[in-house]
């Protein structure tokens, strides 16, 4: 309940015949007790905004109208199988969220109800503004969101050049201006703008995966996994990419199963666990947490 919600409470006044009908006038009822009826609606004033607060600090900290993403309450799934339980999440413009957890918490299914790829059985998803609970992703990608899944994210047998063009298929043009961006971002994508993308290395895969999402410019990136399947000496750099992207403005929603590294290097992170969350703190006081640190972060 918003703040705004207290304001239309109104006492109701009793008129009519000297009969006693047994309702009691609300002055009458305050006065008996001691509070004033102005009282008593700030009793009720106060007690939303507990209420407000209490669910600012469960869902990540901030009132909803400052989160750019805004999940609550969320219960989703694959048919009838029910993956999520009540889990609440925010993301705040240019901010950027790791998602940890053991294997089998519900990491992905998050990510994946944001961009309408579940089933969503209850609770609400607000981006921007815009209620897309259960909406398609061929809409959800209208409205400022990328999203880049961890496996099958390139198309094996189209250029890598092709592949940024696909990034952008909702266009009337594609921008060149956007692919000279994601060029100076990953300059060895550059180099093999001609060749397969099916032949590129997982992390040049990787790269490219994030520039085709990046193509339309998305006000929050959802990165599932990044750092899977990557070689050890690649695993930084690849983080290094990210937080570049965040630092020009982005917004990142990520998913890692590297917990520490990503917790080291995010504003926030979510801690789920069989569905349901279980810790939300800054990334680094999550990291300082010895019972976060025992359960979920090897120690």
């Amino acid at each position: 309940m918003s703040s705004d919600d207290s304001e239309g409470v109104e006492w109701e006044s009793v008129e009519g015949n000297d009969e006693d009908d047994g309702t009691e006038d609300p002055d009458e009822a305050a006065g008996a007790s001691g509070t004033t009826r102005s009282e008593a609606a700030g009793t009720i004033g106060d007690g939303v905004a507990a209420a407000e607060t209490e669910t600012a600090q469960t869902t990540g900290g901030m009132p909803p109208d400052e989160a750019l993403l805004d999940v609550r309450d969320l219960d989703a799934g694959y048919g009838d199988l029910q993956v999520l339980n009540g889990v609440d999440l925010q993301v705040a413009p240019e901010e950027y969220v790791t998602i940890v957890g053991p294997n089998g918490a519900g990491k992905s299914t998050v990510m994946k109800s944001v961009f309408g790829l579940t089933n969503v059985m209850g609770g609400t998803i607000t981006f921007d503004g815009r209620d897309i609970t259960g909406e398609n992703p061929d809409e959800i990608i209208h409205y400022g969101l990328g999203y880049v899944p961890q496996n099958e994210n390139v198309f094996a047998g189209l250029s890598v050049m092709e592949n940024l063009e696909m990034g952008a298929y909702i266009l009337d043009e594609v921008p060149q201006d956007r692919i000279r961006d994601v060029f100076d971002r990953f300059p060895i994508l550059e180099e093999r703008k001609d060749q397969r993308a099916g032949t590129l290395s997982g992390g040049q895969q990787q790269m490219l995966a994030m520039g085709r999402a990046l193509m339309l410019d998305p006000e929050l990136l959802l990165l599932d996994e990044p750092s899977a399947g990557l070689a050890p000496d690649l695993v930084d750099d690849m983080f290094d990419r990210i937080d570049a992207i965040n630092d020009a403005g982005t917004a990142i929603l990520m998913v890692e199963q590297n917990a520490k590294e990503a917790l080291r290097r995010c504003d926030r992170g979510y801690v789920l666990v069989q569905g349901e969350n279980r810790f939300v703190d800054e990334g680094e006081k999550l990291l300082a947490d010895q019972e976060v640190r025992q359960q979920f972060l090897g120690g």
